[in-house]
């Protein structure tokens, strides 16, 4: 039957940035379709009251605090998950930060932050794994990237060639590894209701502005994210690779 395609019981995963947010949307989206989970995130507290959330609905997550833009850090991820699971049947890279600046005041260092989070270290957790995966014999890897991979947004030069660098490095990974039997894929969310875009909502004018573009007629909540998220990770999705989906209420219909 095709819904049992989309079926997630007996596949485990990793999800990072998974604390809050459009991480902690896909997360439990995963976990109610029947994943067993490693999240992951920098801030214990939180990634712990996200574990504890999943948990309530009878699902199993394992906690692991780490900064992926750190090689030893992704290292011990991985290590749990295969101590945990004995395999990893996803990866789903989330974990991302933005700095807000003009470009001509951007700083270096806001510069480097954002492109080791948000692009070298979806490249190392990817690679990392991927080892795992063709030693296995496939799995999926989806990453999150944006609709400002198309876009170029305002006063985010880190983010959106971050993101840009993000679908660029999904079609590299989908091309090397389909011999292997590993889907790379990727989400490209829209305008979210997240502390990242806290700052772009209390602006009013920038708020209508891109209010008034989205076709749907509201910003998204992290939910919206889940069925494109349990898509891409299932076997529902088996013939794609290489793709960005994006989930962004018609915004680059216009």
């Amino acid at each position: 039957m095709i819904l049992d395609k989309f079926s997630l019981k007996g596949k485990s995963g990793i999800v990072t940035g998974a604390s809050r947010g459009l991480g902690r949307g896909i997360a439990t989206s995963l976990a109610q379709a029947g994943a067993d989970l490693v999240i992951v995130s920098r801030t214990k507290s939180v990634l712990e009251k996200t574990a504890k959330e999943i948990r309530e609905f009878g699902y199993r997550v394992i906690p692991v605090v780490a900064d992926v833009s750190k090689k030893e850090d992704v290292q011990t991820m991985v290590d749990r998950a295969m101590e945990e699971f004995g395999e990893i049947g996803f990866l789903f890279n989330n974990a991302g930060i933005v700095r807000r600046c003009p470009s001509e005041n951007y700083s270096e260092e806001d510069w480097d932050d954002v492109i080791n989070v948000n692009l070298k270290a979806v490249f190392i957790c990817s690679q990392m794994v991927g080892r795992i995966m063709i030693k296995q014999g496939g799995g999926k890897i989806i990453n999150t990237s944006s609709l400002i991979a198309v876009g170029g947004g305002k006063t985010i030069p880190a983010y959106a060639a971050s993101k840009g660098g993000v679908a660029q490095l999904t079609k590299a990974l989908a091309n090397d590894w389909a011999k292997y039997n590993i889907k790379v894929n990727a989400i490209g969310p829209g305008y979210f209701i997240t502390d990242q875009t806290e700052p772009l909502r209390k602006d009013k004018n920038r708020y209508k502005e891109l209010s008034d573009r989205i076709p749907l007629g509201r910003w998204g909540n992290p939910e919206d994210l889940g069925g494109a998220a349990v898509f891409l990770a299932s076997e529902a999705s088996d013939y794609i690779t290489g793709q960005t989906i994006f989930v962004d209420g018609g915004w680059l219909s216009l």
